[in-house]
């Protein structure tokens, strides 16, 4: 495994990468950021499947913050990592868990939970 602290940069680059608005409305970027069998619980209490964000509009536009980003190896090649959220469109605060997958070279998102706090 790559030096892990260049590697949890990395991941938490891509995190923030999935938040901008340019990206989660590119179903180009999309498609590389997120796993084919990627799965989302997400803070609605809805879940989501890669699918449901190749419709018009993608993942949608929101206004996020990250913080307190941590990242843990589970195996070589596959990541977990947790962080806080807060969602400014909403006005919401969550707890948030994904994991990581490096598929051929390239680091994708298999699985996503949102959390509401109180």
């Amino acid at each position: 495994m790559q030096n892990l602290t260049l590697l949890k940069e990395h991941i938490l680059q891509l995190e923030e990468r999935l938040l901008k608005p340019e990206i989660r409305t590119s179903l180009e970027e999309l498609d590389k950021l997120l796993a084919e069998d990627f799965c989302e619980y997400g803070s609605s209490g809805n879940v989501w499947n890669r699918q449901d964000y190749f419709g018009e509009g993608g993942a949608g536009v929101v206004k996020m913050t990250l913080s307190h980003f941590e990242m843990h190896t589970l195996a070589e090649d596959t990541v977990f990592t947790t962080y806080r959220i807060y969602n400014e469109t909403k006005d919401q605060h969550t707890l948030r868990s994904s994991i990581w997958k490096n598929n051929n070279g390239q680091w994708q998102m298999v699985f996503h939970q949102g959390t509401p706090t109180a």
